[in-house]
């Protein structure tokens, strides 16, 4: 389950194309960000971890998303940082032990044909990405033109991961369907603890948890649209939330809908996560929208290495050092890597 993802395919549900897309924008947007790339570029998507790529040219590559152990040429990398990677790098990801889902940004971008305006891969349909399915070992991936500079050693101010220790609260707006159910029903999606299901998927979270009670007993409606972050309520009064993947229409009750700058937690929600809701109003999610948006802009970008300049052989040469949780980074005119330090005492 390697996807080529960006931000999602626009403009067809009429015709009843789902949009994809990433599931965890924040990891999506972040990764372009430190690679310099647009923010609809086409990254990877990789679930649960355990893949292995192979650079055949020299690269500026992130990694964001779900924690997990990661290395370039077997060097420790952080997330949330840009490394350079020289030709014929080899960057390994390991099982993921915190969230979900992985992205690998790379300058320039994955380069595959588009196919109603996006590279997004849509696997029920068959469409996007690579031949509409996810990567298997021989796949050649080509990178495209970045955009502007590629800088490496770049990380963006605060938190930079959706990724949670198993217990999530998720901020809903009420709505559009809320009063096909009873004050009780409301009350228990508010006021209960609901954990995903393993029957979940890039299409939906399928929830567990106390039964949300319908004013009539019936939960079908006149079939009409659902967005990413709709929860439907299906027969057996348990909510699905609706994400990437989702159909573009729907025959259920929708409850309510998901705050959009809470969507990327619910893309690394792994089964067993549990799931708190609280009810904004709409003026509410549009303002954390607005603030979020204001956070993932270059100016936020920061160098990780204080660099320092000195004279080789009469070339004027920068060079800094850096530590990054467990791992270490040198920067040699510019260009970002990761680096294995070992300490050594000599003997008396």
């Amino acid at each position: 389950m390697t996807l080529v993802q960006d931000r999602g395919r626009f403009g067809f549900q009429q015709l009843g194309v789902s949009a994809s897309g990433a599931v965890d924008i924040d990891a999506l947007d972040t990764g372009n960000l430190l690679v310099g790339n647009n923010p609809n570029a086409a990254c990877l998507e990789v679930m649960l971890g355990g893949l292995e790529l192979e650079f055949s040219g020299s690269s500026v590559i992130s990694v964001t998303g779900a924690e997990s152990d990661v290395t370039i040429d077997g060097v420790p990398i952080s997330l949330g940082i840009s490394y350079f990677l020289h030709s014929d790098a080899r960057l390994e990801l390991g099982i993921a032990t915190g969230g979900l889902r992985t992205y690998i940004a790379v300058a320039g971008g994955i380069d595959v044909a588009q196919t109603l305006g996006s590279r997004s891969t849509h696997i029920a349909s068959k469409i996007g990405g690579v031949d509409g399915r996810s990567l298997v070992v021989g796949d050649v991936l080509n990178i495209g033109e970045s955009g502007r500079a590629a800088a490496s050693g770049l990380q963006l101010a605060g938190e930079s991961t959706s990724s949670s220790d198993g217990n999530i609260n998720v901020r809903i707006v009420l709505g559009p369907q809320d009063d096909e159910f009873s004050d009780a029903g409301i009350a228990s999606l508010l006021n209960s603890i609901y954990v995903v299901s393993d029957q979940s998927n890039r299409q939906g979270l399928r929830l567990d948890g106390p039964v949300i009670e319908s004013k009539s007993g019936r939960y079908d409606i006149v079939s009409d649209a659902v967005v990413n972050g709709s929860i439907q309520v299906p027969g057996d009064g348990k909510p699905i939330i609706l994400l990437a993947d989702r159909q573009t229409t729907g025959g259920y009750a929708k409850i309510a809908t998901v705050a959009t700058v809470d969507l990327p937690q619910l893309g690394q929600a792994a089964p067993g996560t549990s799931i708190t809701f609280t009810a904004i109003t709409v003026e509410e999610s549009q303002e954390l929208l607005a603030a979020r948006s204001e956070r993932y802009t270059p100016k936020n970008l920061a160098s990780i290495v204080d660099q320092i300049s000195l004279k080789v052989d009469g070339e004027d040469v920068t060079v800094g050092v850096a530590e990054n949780g467990a791992s270490a980074l040198a920067e040699v005119d510019g260009n970002t890597y990761p680096i294995s330090v070992d300490e050594y005492t000599p003997a008396e």
